[in-house]
């Protein structure tokens, strides 16, 4: 790093192009002499505020964070999350070149951040800016999508533990959760049973209003741009029904205007 990457002056001849140790003291609001005391190895135990102080003057990215928080052999911080998620735009335009591979963009409450046109065409009740916990247990239409809504119910609620666990201060997730518990008697029992898993490969039985029967595999990426968003992908077995099916969604879609096609449900 250079003082220009921090908005320090450059002043005078430099020995080394990097900052100078008082400039990172000095970024990180830490003495000097605490700071090349942790240079030389002579502190070994610095409290998780001054490693959040140095990571954030060093302008860390998440992986650096968590390299520099093993270094010193501790558990980072949970960091305050942003109330608004978005979908990385370039995951988003890789997801529209699949034209047979239904695909959505969940945020760490299971928001529905984006859907390829694929995944709009299957998962109608699921656009861009429904929950889906909330509409699994709120939205009527929901119940006769699924083949089996009580194992996916079931599943979802399960997910939705195994995130709460990561985040348990999250607004958002906080915010749903009281929802759920509040409108669904169904809900607070299955959340009561205190089942905690993440999504994993899973075939689904959908019942499409259009084409019917859809059998389709799902797979689950965990989204590193943007930690806690994850990324669903449902495909078929080619050569069956539902891939002929999928097929025809697909160009169903593709006739659409393009307001109804825009990935972000505008």
């Amino acid at each position: 790093m250079t003082p220009r990457d921090v908005g320090l002056p450059e002043d005078g001849q430099r020995r080394v192009p990097g900052l100078r140790r008082e400039e990172v003291a000095l970024l990180a609001r830490i003495s000097v002499d605490y700071y090349l005391r942790l240079e030389q190895g002579r502190e070994r135990r610095p409290s998780p505020q001054v490693l959040e102080a140095l990571s954030d003057a060093l302008l860390l990215d998440d992986d650096g964070r968590l390299h520099l928080y093993r270094v010193a052999g501790m558990t980072p911080l949970p960091r305050r999350e942003s109330r608004v998620e978005r979908a990385d735009p370039q995951l988003l335009s890789l997801a529209e070149l699949w034209d047979r591979t239904p695909a959505l963009i969940l945020g760490r409450a299971y928001d529905v951040l984006a859907a390829n046109t694929l995944g709009r065409a299957v998962f109608g009740h699921l656009q861009p800016g429904t929950n889906l916990l909330l509409a699994m247990f709120l939205d009527p239409s929901v119940r006769s999508f699924y083949g089996d809504w009580a194992t996916a119910a079931a599943n979802v609620v399960a997910g939705f533990h195994f995130l709460e666990g990561a985040r348990p201060h999250d607004p958002r997730i906080q915010e749903v959760l009281r929802t759920a518990a509040k409108e669904s008697r169904e809900f607070a029992d299955l959340w009561r049973r205190r089942d905690a898993r993440g999504k994993s490969a899973a075939a689904k039985l959908l019942l499409h209003p259009d084409v019917g029967e859809l059998t389709l595999r799902m797979q689950t990426f965990d989204v590193r741009s943007a930690p806690g968003q994850q990324l669903i992908v449902y495909h078929a077995q080619e050569g069956t029904r539902t891939a002929d099916a999928l097929r025809l969604l697909g160009s169903l879609a593709a006739t659409r205007p393009d307001h109804e096609n825009d990935p972000h449900g505008r």
